[in-house]
């Protein structure tokens, strides 16, 4: 099997790669426009922020997994990958204490203006009574938008600083909150209330695209600081430029919705000439050794797993509730064909196969087949099956609905 890494990769986890038996391909400066004509053979592909669109994923005609060494699969096509049976695997929560780092970097070098005053420096200014009305951080109420791995280590860090932490997630619930040492907000609009520091650690889904809007920016108190180091699109950018105008908000960024594609292109943003309110970072968050390298062991052990157990862990598109709502328990003789014949009765009968698993017996005499069904199985199917001199006997299970 071939294995093309299309990204930057750390060259200890390439050399990994290589003994697991594929043929690796490293052409890490493939342009995204150029994916889709070098797949061709390709079974394993590795990315990192290049774009996966359905033309690549339908020129990949051999392909079986797709891995994203980062977390999260923005980039990736996951509805083309799940329609061609391709599994979609990333490396979640490796990144969680880069980010968590420049998140408390951006919050501290905010409250203490530490950009300017290295600007100042650099340019033989020593203006020390203008940088010295810092509010600083112990006792500071710190709001987190979202509870996943990296707000949790956000939550850790800000707490060493002395800080009151509180937070807001759709699963998280007070006992849990209570559990992490934090407290609970059950709003995005009550947490903003309740903080002078506000971080967002949102994923980007179809529920949470803009959901940082005008009325959480209005219940935060004037002066406030906001930091967003998760996704640009959850912020409403308008929103967000009217607080920093009118409300004198103070913010640090590591994703802007208007970012170039390029890595090095030329950058001009709105957000970065607001009267010196603004602070950025071009999308570094996870830009460590540290992270990179943890990133990296996460994607080997995916493939590895892959290449020999069959297995994908981390992998975001295999159906969560299966439409199997009946299960066909099996027993017979662990011979050529029975499986198969099994299967053409099921096939007259109408039925599609959602899963399939055996168990082989010691001394590899019989097996065990569990076949789940679409539909409930007829006396007659199970009739046929049980026809068979290599059948023992044929149960028809319902299976509960998890819908």
């Amino acid at each position: 099997m071939k294995l093309l890494v299309a990204d930057r990769l750390e060259p200890l986890a390439l050399e990994e790669l290589k003994h697991l038996g594929a043929e690796l391909v490293y052409e890490p400066d493939i342009p995204a426009e150029a994916l889709a004509a070098k797949l061709e053979g390709v079974g394993v592909l590795v990315v990192r922020s290049k774009k996966v669109d359905s033309f690549a994923i339908d020129a990949g005609r051999h392909l079986h997994l797709i891995v994203r060494a980062g977390a999260g699969t923005q980039n990736i096509d996951v509805a083309a990958a799940s329609a061609r049976g391709i599994y979609v695997a990333h490396c979640p929560g490796k990144n969680a204490i880069a980010v968590a780092e420049l998140t408390m970097a951006l919050i501290a070098a905010i409250d203490r203006r530490i950009p300017d005053a290295v600007a100042q420096l650099r340019a033989g200014r020593w203006e020390r009574a203008d940088l010295s009305r810092a509010d600083g951080l112990f006792g500071r109420t710190l709001g987190l938008a979202g509870f996943g791995a990296i707000a949790r280590e956000v939550s850790l860090r800000a707490r060493a600083f002395g800080m009151n932490v509180v937070a807001h997630g759709r699963s998280l619930t007070p006992q849990r909150a209570a559990e992490h040492g934090v407290g609970h907000a059950r709003s995005l609009e009550e947490l903003a209330s309740r903080s002078q520091i506000f971080s967002v650690h949102l994923p980007l889904s179809t529920g949470t695209r803009g959901v940082i809007d005008k009325k959480v920016f209005a219940a935060l108190p004037e002066r406030a600081i906001f930091v967003n180091t998760a996704r640009a699109e959850v912020v409403d950018e308008e929103a967000l430029i009217e607080a920093v105008e009118k409300r004198r908000l103070r913010v640090g960024l590591d994703v802007f919705a208007d970012a170039p594609h390029a890595g090095s292109a030329p950058y001009d943003g709105r957000l970065l000439g607001l009267d010196g309110l603004v602070y950025g970072t071009p999308n570094v968050g996870a830009a460590t050794a540290q992270a990179q390298s943890a990133v990296a062991s996460e994607t080997v052990r995916i493939i590895r797993s892959f290449l020999r157990l069959g297995d994908v862990p981390n992998c975001v598109n295999i159906c969560a509730t299966s439409p199997a709502r009946y299960q066909m328990v099996i027993r017979c003789l662990d011979k050529v064909g029975v499986l198969a014949n099994v299967l053409g009765v099921v096939k007259r009968h109408g039925l599609n196969v959602e899963e399939l698993a055996s168990t082989i017996f010691e001394g590899a005499t019989a097996a065990c087949t569990k076949l789940r069904v679409t539909g409930r199985p007829s006396e007659a199917c199970v009739s046929e099956i049980k026809a068979f001199a290599e059948v023992f006997h044929v149960d028809v299970v319902a299976l509960p609905n998890m819908a």
